[in-house]
């Protein structure tokens, strides 16, 4: 781009120049491609965003207006990560309502609000670069969307919530990367890129061409806006590099951790795979023992029991040809020393 057609950027132009009357197109044009409809600014109202801090630059700017239907528009310009985002958004609609009515005002005096949010840092997951959010009560058995009655120019008629709830934008101005062919492209090439068509004809741009020229500030004004910008590139080289150091710390946790967990696994397995071989092989060990004990054992009780058998049938045997020879019991009893039952019970066998 030629310093000639060097265009402001917008969070600059949104705390210098579009609080301007004469620079409300500008404003006007981007809240009208989003909303879909035509916006006219009736007045800027004081925000956060309005005051004066060392801290405009690796902070935040926002504008807060007020269209022809008395609606409250917040524009929010957000360079630097924040945690609690979302939590910053609903505090700020909060804000705001409760800033513009007064303690016993009827309810109908609550105004709409838009929360428009241009982010220059990643929000989370999401692979669109545009999200809106509004508020619809659903039927939980019948999906039908609830509408209530509401009092209009004294008549009662049926009103959608979304139509009096809070609604956000929010535009993921990093997450762009498509050819500008669409008003609403064509606006999220100049937040990124600070790029307007030469023949552009989107709302807001037309006007951003004339009047958002850098050759066109004064001295006092360049040397600001350069300012600014020297400070956008450093903090963004510090941000980055904390990014890179966070990231390779992390690997390296990640790892010392990851052998610490190995370790510790590796001993728990290695104990339930130790007691369960154990356990096999002390089964196998023991099958292999009972039956060496068990033939050692059997061996010595058939021993034992052979030699009772040898011996009494030797008994019987000896009983037996005594009797054959003649001698009475009595003198068998004598010879044996067996009673005389046990020699009648030999000699019948």
């Amino acid at each position: 781009m030629e310093v000639n057609n060097k265009y402001i950027r917008f969070d600059w132009a949104v705390k210098r120049m579009l609080r301007d009357k004469a620079n409300f197109a500008v404003l006007e044009g981007l809240i009208t491609v989003l909303l879909g409809e035509k916006i006219t600014i009736s007045e800027i109202l004081e925000s956060e965003g309005n005051q004066e801090s060392a801290s405009d630059k690796f902070n935040r700017v926002d504008i807060k207006a007020i269209n022809s239907k008395g609606e409250i528009i917040i524009v929010e310009v957000q360079l630097t990560r924040q945690l609690y985002y979302l939590q910053r958004m609903l505090y700020g609609v909060s804000k705001a309502i409760t800033e513009h009515i007064q303690i016993g005002d009827k309810y109908d005096n609550v105004k709409k609000v838009y929360s428009i949010n241009i982010l220059y840092f990643d929000l989370g997951q999401g692979k669109d670069y545009l999200y809106h959010g509004r508020t619809v009560f659903t039927g939980v058995h019948t999906g039908d969307q609830l509408k209530v009655n509401t009092r209009e120019r004294n008549e009662i008629t049926l009103c959608a919530p979304e139509n009096v709830f809070p609604e956000y934008y929010i535009i993921r101005v990093n997450e762009f990367n498509d050819i500008a062919k669409t008003p609403l492209e064509e606006w999220l090439d100049y937040l990124k890129n600070n790029r307007i068509k030469d023949n552009t004809t989107t709302p807001g741009l037309r006007e951003a061409r004339e009047r958002l020229l850098y050759m066109t500030m004064d001295d006092k004004d360049r040397r600001a806006y350069d300012s600014h910008m020297d400070d956008i590139m450093v903090q963004n080289d510090v941000l980055d590099t904390a990014k890179m150091e966070g990231i390779e710390e992390g690997r390296a946790e990640g790892r010392a951790e990851g052998r610490v967990e190995g370790l510790k696994e590796g001993r728990v397995e290695g104990l339930k795979e130790g007691r369960a071989e154990g356990r096999a092989e002390g089964r196998a060990e023991g099958h292999a023992e009972g039956r060496a004990e068990g033939l050692k054992e059997g061996l010595k009780e058939g021993l034992k029991e052979g030699r009772a058998e040898g011996i009494a049938e030797a008994q019987k045997s000896f009983v037996k040809n005594l009797h054959a020879m003649g001698l009475p019991v009595a003198d068998i009893q004598r010879a044996t020393g067996l009673s005389e039952q046990d020699i009648e019970d030999l000699l019948r066998e």
